[in-house]
């Protein structure tokens, strides 16, 4: 059932104004004008060309933007009949754009969106990211028609990325969360993805709206609901992913929105992961990885060094958390030259494991535990991208594949750790 209460009355209004959808396309925003109004052009086209003779909406949820994006997004949205051509007979395309109460949060906007859906009995709702400026109308049709068309309920997209973009994504989250739950699930933190109405309404009433993962990370905390809720699950390839230019310091907060929410996840879905056993590809369409391998400049130096000093910097406090042999062995990688250096899969994902474990018995708080993992997956960039410097795309997908395999292999290692409660030095 709807959550009225994080609904004002105004959008309420608009929304009986709207009466029932079949589609519903959310967008929320925040100081995005440089890039919304190309996006919503493309959701429109999509609409219009894709599902013409269906009841479809766009929701736009701000955070209160100081840049005019709901603005823009209504301009956007906006028919012209002279681009009309045969489609003069379509249903009303309502276009509605609300500000949501408190500070910009994305578990607030999604809220809002999910909520408005289900007022809406919106059959199909997909959400995207009004940074996507790579979008097309075909994206439109790709998330939505297994929702829509097939019975679906959560559909994960797939995009074309730079082989030293994401990395964060193709070395721990899409294979730790394989290894544990089963599913080959590329982008588990998505921010374009599509949601029946039956799970939209059952989700609602999660408690990780209440929490930090929630606020910080909704589109994982959904993901990881969808694959425990046992929802039929889909993967679309959408094509190439928008570039969004991050500062290195941003490389703390996305490790707490994906480490700490995943690390989170692990009590409460436990039931979810513990038994899994074999590994599902998913439904999909379209390709399952592109890579693309252009020059890309990154400071590796600076990234071994960084690794080192967080070594030293941080010995309390890793002792605290991983096993000794682990510790001791990262600190004999710290008197490796440079060319010589080389984070093991093995390694990583031992480390990973035992993270994850001690954040589950809290040994020191959730944050810290998060943040102290931050200079060791800077070592295991520099060693991805020693690795990869002269690969091919094959060759990058079997590296990979090759980790993916080792976290498969060693999760009876934390499933140890998490039932004897054994870790830190």
């Amino acid at each position: 059932m709807a959550d009225e209460s994080i609904l004002s009355d105004e959008l309420i209004r608009q929304l009986i104004a709207v009466g029932e959808v079949d589609i519903l396309v959310g967008l929320p925003t925040y100081n995005n004008a440089k890039t919304v109004a190309q996006v919503v052009q493309a959701v429109r086209g999509g609409l219009l060309k894709y599902f013409p003779r269906d009841r479809v909406a766009i929701l736009n949820a701000d955070g209160g933007s100081k840049d005019d994006s709901p603005m823009l997004v209504q301009a956007a949205s906006i028919s012209d009949a002279r681009n009309s051509g045969p489609l003069q007979t379509l249903r009303t395309l309502h276009c509605i754009s609300t500000r949501y109460a408190g500070s910009p949060s994305a578990g607030s906007a999604l809220r809002t969106i999910v909520s408005a859906a289900d007022l809406l009995q919106a059959k199909a709702c997909a959400i995207v990211s009004p940074e996507s400026d790579t979008i097309s109308p075909d994206w439109i049709d790709t998330l939505l028609r297994p929702i829509y068309r097939e019975n679906f309920d959560f559909v994960t997209p797939v995009y074309r990325r730079n082989r030293f973009e994401g990395m964060l994504v193709t070395n721990f989250l899409y294979p730790m969360t394989r290894a544990l739950y089963g599913w080959r699930i590329r982008e588990p933190y998505p921010t374009e993805f599509s949601f029946s109405y039956r799970f939209g309404n059952q989700t609602l009433n999660s408690d990780f709206w209440h929490q930090d993962p929630g606020q910080n990370s909704p589109e994982l905390c959904l993901t990881m609901a969808a694959i425990g809720g046992g929802y039929r699950l889909y993967q679309a390839f959408l094509g190439p992913k928008a570039r969004v230019e991050q500062a290195a310091a941003d490389l703390v907060v996305a490790m707490r929105h994906t480490v700490g929410t995943l690390f989170w996840s692990l009590a409460q879905n436990s039931t979810s992961w513990k038994d899994t056993t074999e590994i599902h590809a998913l439904p999909s369409t379209g390709a399952e990885y592109e890579v693309t391998t252009d020059s890309v400049r990154v400071n590796r130096k600076r990234l071994h060094q960084m690794f080192c000093s967080g070594v030293a910097e941080l010995e309390p406090v890793l002792s605290s958390i991983l096993a000794q042999q682990t510790l001791l062995e990262l600190k004999r990688l710290c008197t490796v030259v440079d060319d010589q250096f080389h984070y093991s899969d093995e390694l990583w994902v031992r480390t990973v494991y035992e993270f994850a474990a001690s954040y589950h018995r809290a040994v020191i708080s959730p944050d810290h535990i998060v943040q102290a993992l931050v200079p060791l997956f800077r070592g295991r960039v520099y060693t991805f991208l020693m690795d990869n410097r002269e690969s091919s795309e094959s060759e990058i997908e079997q590296h990979i594949e090759s980790l993916c395999q080792t976290f498969e292999r060693l999760k009876p290692y934390l499933l140890e750790l998490w039932a004897t409660g054994q870790g830190g030095s």
